[in-house]
């Protein structure tokens, strides 16, 4: 075309150059000649040119060429690439130049392809066309956009970039946005994969105020994938194995994709066995085999099993397996009440906590086994029909209480380490599963103990003495105290009735006082013996000496008096007068009225100092 209109201008070039009419002519009819004359094109030093070749030319002109006006959009050809622009022409009379920067989205671009551009220059200094790619995208692009959003058309993107929450896609070259949500149907771990790529999508949402575009990818994949979610979900039946690939793993159970159609492995529903995770069965992207467990009535909630394409591990025990048989196992969970350990996949046997040591106190099963550990046991009960199994780890090591009387004998002495306490004594272990209990009173032969914490805590070493053995009930009674002599022996010498001590008031209580005569007695003094021979009493920090007037040593009681020092003393010097006031009204022989009198006034001293 370009070619045609170029040769039609050389053509109206050529009429123009035509020659002028002959001298002889305007001669011959001067007046036609002046009035028809054009005095224009003589003074442009242009030859007349007949109407109806200018009407062709301009025909030709409008037909082939472009109006090279600003802000006009037209289609152009490529003709040449160079390595930094392409030329463009657009069937004007020069072609125009674009910068290969503004075909970055199109990285296959070559020459003969159609683009759009926007006249920006019409002529630069080299006298070339000045052309736009981008400014012709944008001005066309929301044209285009507007109307695959309003009819559902699947347009072509160039993901640009990642940004926060999603991509950045050039549509139309219109930065649009590509949510995270919206790329797949299932979840995304890779974004970077995607840039640089040009992908179908759908135009969801357009915001004209702030010229905002959002695409969506899944969409168009959930349009394929509603066809065969309807497929699939009318087949649906339980019981029914099914092929899928595993969508996304929780701490709960494992969802799996169905060909559109989304199921729930539970967690309990992947293995016999138990698991802490689903990531130690499966994997994401994997594909495998699931049965049909149940589904609700509209068929959107799906529940699907792995085990179940197995036979259960119960029925697959071997008939040999009995009771009294040793298995060995590694322990899964750990209870407060014991242990359960897999002898076999899926088959697990309960350690019950006293099952575990010949120990008559019970302690955590933690205190000895851990998750993980591999234990032998022995099979107590078995019970094929309801799954059951129990164990005991304490019957592969012999009963210490098969030779008790041999190593523990009454009046043996042993050590043994405090286990717990109780109001009325301690438990002490003498060896796992030998116990005996201390009572609070034979803890001590001097200490008025309230509580066994008093004397003793967890863990401390106590030096006993076998004081009682029942083998039938399978309980000691130990001593601590009868390991040492009892000192109270010593102070029944000591602290005879009518001997006297030095000590000091130690507390004043409300019934009289304290002292300490040693740190074991300590003695107590009622309030009418703290009474001194000036009539005033004992006080706190005071001391003195005191009679023992009382000494239990069953009741390690010990009563001591001070009024009983002095007072003793005037007694006995009243008895030595009275004796020798006797001895000389003998000797005087005084008349028995005499003797009357005096032995009166004796017996009335000795009452009024009682």
């Amino acid at each position: 075309m370009a070619e045609k209109a170029k040769q039609a201008e050389v053509e109206a070039t050529e009429a123009v150059v035509k020659e002028t009419p002959q001298v002889s002519e305007a001669q011959a009819n001067p007046e036609k000649f002046l009035a028809d004359f054009n005095w224009h094109n003589y003074q442009e030093g242009i030859d007349e040119v007949e109407d109806s070749q200018l009407k062709e030319f301009e025909k030709l002109v409008s037909e082939n060429f472009v109006d090279t006006l600003d802000d006009e959009v037209v289609e152009g050809e490529v003709i040449h690439i160079s390595d930094r622009d392409a030329i463009i022409d657009i069937n004007a009379k020069s072609e125009g130049v674009i910068s290969l920067n503004e075909f970055r989205y199109n990285p296959g671009l070559k020459v003969g392809d159609k683009v759009e551009v926007l006249i920006d220059v019409r002529e630069d200094a080299t006298g070339q066309l000045v052309l736009s790619h981008r400014k012709a995208r944008v001005i066309k692009a929301w044209d285009r956009v507007n109307n695959a959003h309003d009819t559902g058309e699947i347009v072509n993107g160039f993901v640009k970039c990642r940004t926060k929450g999603g991509m950045i896609v050039d549509v139309f070259g219109i930065e649009a946005f590509l949510p995270g949500s919206q790329i797949d149907v299932k979840p995304i771990r890779d974004y970077d994969q995607y840039v640089n790529k040009t992908m179908e999508f759908k135009v969801v949402k357009i915001n004209h105020e702030f010229k905002n575009v959002v695409v969506s990818h899944k969409a168009l994949i959930e349009a394929d994938i509603e066809v065969q979610k309807k497929e699939i979900i009318g087949q649906l039946e339980k019981g029914q194995v099914l092929e899928g690939v595993v969508k996304n793993i929780t701490s709960y159970g494992v969802f799996i994709d169905l060909g559109g159609v989304d199921g729930l492995v539970h967690i309990t529903d992947l293995s016999w066995s138990r698991i802490n995770h689903p990531n130690e069965i499966v994997e994401l992207d994997q594909k495998l085999n699931v049965v049909i467990l149940d589904f609700d009535e509209n068929k959107s909630r799906i529940q699907l099993g792995l085990k179940q394409l197995s036979k259960h591990p119960w029925d697959a025990l071997g008939e040999e397996v009995k009771v009294g048989d040793k298995v060995k196992g590694k322990v899964v969970v750990i209870a407060d009440y014991g242990a359960f350990v897999e002898v076999a996949e899926g088959v697990e046997g309960l350690v019950h906590v006293s099952e575990m040591s010949w120990s008559t106190h019970l302690r955590s099963a933690q205190d000895f086994v851990s998750v993980g550990d591999v234990v032998e046991a022995q099979i107590l009960t078995l019970d094929r029909e309801d799954r059951k199994m129990s164990l005991g780890i304490k019957q592969l090591a012999p009963d210490p209480w098969t030779d008790i009387t041999t190593k523990y004998p009454v009046g043996s002495k042993h050590s043994g380490t405090v286990r717990n306490f109780t109001n009325f004594g301690v438990f002490v272990e003498l060896e796992e599963g030998i116990d005996g209990l201390i009572y609070i009173s034979d803890l001590s032969w001097t200490k008025k103990i309230k509580h066994p914490s008093e004397f003793c805590a967890v863990g401390d070493k106590l030096d006993v003495v076998v004081l009682e053995l029942d083998v039938e009930g399978r309980k000691l009674s130990l001593g601590h105290k009868q390991t040492t002599e009892n000192p109270w022996d010593k102070y029944e010498t000591e602290f005879a009735l009518g001997t006297t001590h030095t000590a000091e008031i130690a507390e004043v209580v409300d019934k009289g006082a304290t002292i300490e005569f040693n740190e074991d007695i300590v003695a107590f003094v009622p309030s009418r013996h703290l009474e001194k021979e000036d009539g005033k009493k004992l006080k706190k920090g005071d001391s003195a000496e005191f009679k023992i007037i009382e000494f239990n040593k069953e009741f390690k009681r010990v009563v001591a008096s001070h009024t009983a020092i002095f007072r003793e003393e005037e007694i006995k010097n009243v008895k030595e007068a009275v004796k020798k006031a006797a001895s000389q009204a003998a000797e005087a022989k005084p008349t028995l009225g005499d003797a009357n009198e005096a032995l009166q006034a004796l017996k009335d001293k000795l009452d009024g100092k009682a």
